[in-house]
C-alpha cells in the first residue's frame, strides 16, 4: 500500500514539476509587440517610403502617408504577417492609403473648382491688370512677401495675429516683414523707370 501510494505521490509530484511554469517577465511581455514593431519598422521603412515616393506629387505627401502606414501596421500588429510576407503587406496598406489620399485630394479640387465657378458667376467683372509701379514691385516679390505685406495691408492684422496666421513667432514677424519691406521698396525703385519708359513710348505712339 505504501509503495503503491509511494509511487503515485512522486509519479504526481514529477509530472507537477514538469507542468509548471518558469517565471514570466512583465516587462518582457509588455515590450515585446514594440520590439517587434521596431524591428519591422526599420527593416521596411526606407522600401515603403519609396514605393510611395514613386506614386505622389511630393515628399511632404509621402512623409504622412509613411506615417499612416506604419500606424495602421502598430494598431493592426497581430495582423501583420511575419517573415518575408511583411513587406508585401505593408505595400497594401500603404497603397489604400494612398488611395484615400487622392480621393481627398480629388474631393478638394472638385470643391475648389465649384466654388470658383459660382465665385465668378457671383463677383463683379474685374478691372484690368494694375500695371502701377506699387503693383508692378508688389508681383516682383515671392510669395512669402506677398502673403506677409497682404496680411498687414489688407487684412490689417497685427504682429500677434500674423504669428499666429503663419504659426510663427512675434520676433520672426517682425524680422520678416522689415526684410519684405526692404525689398518691397527696392522693387518699387526698380519698377518706377519701367513705368515711366513706357509711358513715354505710348505719348510718342499718340
Amino acid at each position: 500500500m505504501s509503495g503503491a501510494g509511494g509511487g503515485h505521490v512522486e509519479g504526481m509530484t514529477e509530472i507537477s514539476t514538469r507542468a509548471r511554469p518558469g517565471p514570466v517577465s512583465e516587462a518582457g511581455v509588455r515590450h515585446e509587440p514594440r520590439a517587434r514593431f521596431e524591428q519591422f519598422f526599420a527593416a521596411n521603412r526606407e522600401a515603403v517610403l519609396g514605393y510611395l515616393l514613386r506614386r505622389t506629387a511630393n515628399r511632404h505627401d509621402a512623409a504622412d502617408l509613411l506615417a499612416d502606414t506604419f500606424l495602421v501596421a502598430w494598431r493592426r500588429l497581430d495582423d501583420v504577417p511575419p517573415g518575408d510576407q511583411t513587406r508585401p503587406w505593408l505595400y497594401g496598406v500603404a497603397r489604400r492609403a494612398l488611395a484615400n489620399h487622392r480621393r481627398g485630394e480629388g474631393r478638394r479640387h472638385a470643391l475648389a473648382d465649384r466654388l470658383r465657378s459660382e465665385l465668378t458667376e457671383q463677383l463683379e467683372p474685374q478691372p484690368m491688370a494694375d500695371n502701377s509701379p506699387a503693383a508692378i514691385a508688389f508681383r516682383a516679390l515671392s510669395e512669402q512677401d506677398q502673403e506677409l505685406l497682404s496680411l498687414v495691408a489688407w487684412e490689417e492684422l497685427d504682429t500677434a495675429q500674423i504669428a499666429t496666421a503663419l504659426g510663427i513667432t512675434r520676433n520672426a514677424v517682425r524680422i520678416r516683414l522689415h526684410r519684405a519691406r526692404k525689398r518691397f521698396a527696392r522693387s518699387l525703385t526698380a519698377a518706377r523707370p519701367r513705368t515711366v519708359l513706357r509711358e513715354e513710348a505710348s505719348h510718342e505712339d499718340a
